[in-house]
């Protein structure tokens, strides 16, 4: 389950992704990423929550806030407390499903470099901290995807404050 930004930022992380991420790697748009792992024998359940939540609220608001490493990799930090209430909101609820990875707190972010070498992700670090401003974005829809053994599919998007949509 992923959050997607608003279109213009959505185009802004996807540039800094085929720019920096391993192109046979980068099988999915930039996105924020909510939960890795959910049932999918629960998607029904997992649907009418995400239907019932969305519709009722505005499009949240977020900051991309500065860069980080990830050892192998470059992420941008988000800074979006509407958007990890919204992810506690749903944690809580789905506590028993729950992966060890996805009980951990939101720490949101968009990943635009991974699975490279440590020198490659320092030197994209420092090439790319100089350039970098935060702004301020939105966070448009909840998206839920379905793992096909190395591509995904998307399977349903969740607008805030509109109908379903897929």
């Amino acid at each position: 389950m992923t959050a997607q930004p608003d279109a213009e930022t959505a185009a802004r992380f996807d540039a800094w992704r085929r720019a920096h991420y391993p192109a046979h790697l980068n099988r999915v748009p930039a996105h924020i990423t909510l939960f890795h792992s959910l049932p999918a024998a629960d998607l029904a359940t997992i649907e009418d929550a995400l239907a019932e939540r969305c519709w009722d609220l505005d499009p949240l608001h977020a900051r991309a806030t500065g860069l980080v490493g990830t050892g192998r990799g470059v992420a941008i930090e988000i800074d979006s407390p509407a958007l990890v209430r919204l992810r506690a909101e749903f944690a809580r609820l789905w506590s028993g499903w729950l992966t060890p990875q996805d009980r951990r707190r939101l720490a949101p972010h968009v990943t635009i470099q991974n699975k490279v070498p440590p020198s490659k992700a320092r030197l994209t670090l420092q090439a790319l901290e100089p350039l970098f401003e935060p702004f301020s974005f939105t966070v448009e829809a909840i998206r839920i995807w379905r793992y096909k053994g190395g591509p995904w599919e998307r399977v349903a998007t969740y607008p805030l404050g509109a109908a379903p949509t897929d």
